[in-house]
This record gives C-alpha cells, sequence and structure tokens, in this order.
C-alpha cells in the first residue's frame, strides 16, 4: 500500500504544482529552462505513474474491503465514465462547446471518472486511488476556473464540427476502453 501511496504523492504532486504553487513554479522554470523543467516535471510525474500501477498491483494482493456497493453502482460507473471520456476529448478536440462552456473539461473528466469508481468499488486500495485524483481533479477544476475568470480567459467559439468530434472520439475512445482494454490492462471487465 505504501508504494501505492508514494506514487499518488509523485505523481499528483506534481500535477499540483501550478495549483498549489505557481511562483515556485515559475521560479523554477527560470532556474531550470522550460525544457529541463518539463524535463523534471516528466520525470517525477513518471516515477509516480509506475509507482501507482505497480503499488495497486501489489495492494490486489492484501485487499482490505470496507464497503460493500450495490450493484446498480457498477452502471452508474459506466455512465459516469462515458460522459468523462467525452469531457477527456473535449480537451484536444478544437473548438467544442463543451471546452467553451467547461473550460477544463480534463479536469472535471478525471473527477467524473474518480466519483463514479468510488461508488462501484468498496476496497481500501480504491478509495486511495480513485479519492485523491477525485479531490486532486476537483481542487484543481475550481482553482483553474477561478484563475480564468480573473484573467478573463475565453475560449475560441465552438461548431458543430468540433462538437460531434468530441462526442464520437469520446465514445469511441470510451467503447474501447470499457469492452477490450479495461480488461486487458487492468484485469476487470466492467460488463463482465
Amino acid at each position: 500500500m505504501w508504494l501505492l501511496i508514494i506514487g499518488l504523492v509523485l505523481f499528483l504532486g506534481a500535477h499540483s504544482a501550478y495549483m498549489l504553487a505557481p511562483a515556485w513554479r515559475e521560479r523554477q522554470m527560470l532556474k531550470l529552462g522550460e525544457n529541463g523543467w518539463k524535463g523534471v516535471y516528466a520525470l517525477v510525474s513518471g516515477i509516480g505513474l509506475l509507482a501507482i500501477i505497480w503499488g495497486f498491483g501489489l495492494a490486489r494482493t492484501q485487499p482490505t474491503l470496507l464497503y460493500m456497493p450495490p450493484t446498480g453502482m457498477r452502471h452508474l460507473n459506466s455512465l459516469f465514465t462515458l460522459l468523462a471520456f467525452v469531457l477527456i476529448a473535449a480537451a484536444y478536440v478544437p473548438r467544442n462547446r463543451i471546452k467553451v462552456w467547461i473550460g477544463h473539461p480534463m479536469l472535471a473528466g478525471v473527477a467524473l471518472w474518480a466519483f463514479g469508481h468510488l461508488l462501484a468499488t468498496g476496497w481500501l486500495r480504491d478509495l486511495l486511488l480513485f479519492g485523491l485524483f477525485f479531490v486532486w481533479a476537483a481542487a484543481d477544476f475550481m482553482v483553474s476556473r477561478r484563475r480564468d475568470r480573473r484573467a478573463g480567459v475565453s475560449y475560441p467559439g465552438a461548431t458543430v464540427t468540433g462538437d460531434a468530434l468530441t462526442v464520437v472520439v469520446g465514445v469511441v475512445a470510451w467503447a474501447a476502453f470499457a469492452f477490450w482494454l479495461h480488461l486487458r490492462l487492468i484485469g476487470v471487465a466492467p460488463f463482465g
């Protein structure tokens, strides 16, 4: 369990620098240069991600059940995850209404993905993984939206093509992950 916790601290800590310590982050970028900062950021994030994966796998060997969610929560999680994939697609597909409306759809998608998994699983390892991702994404979303409002940030206007592409990419990615990759990568069949 400790390796999972260390991985989460490293990964989410690196991803929280802009939210929690923007002045420190700017000083580090000036000191290391933009590429140097990106290198350190990528290294710490990569080590954190590997520790999360390895730690989560180890935590599965000593499961601690905290609560048994109702079966219907798995179905609700599938819906939340589908919406999360569409939100994440909106972060990358240009000129879509979701990005214009939400501003930070990646963070909203991660929060929704994590929240859905918290509803559907009751293991301690899941509470740590999804709970910390949910808290991080929700906090970063609120901080980022507040920063955008203060700075007067606006996103380019949306197009029907951008909207349609966002939904199609999100749904196709979700289907590929839910029906094929989730079992192969995570070892759990969401619908089986």
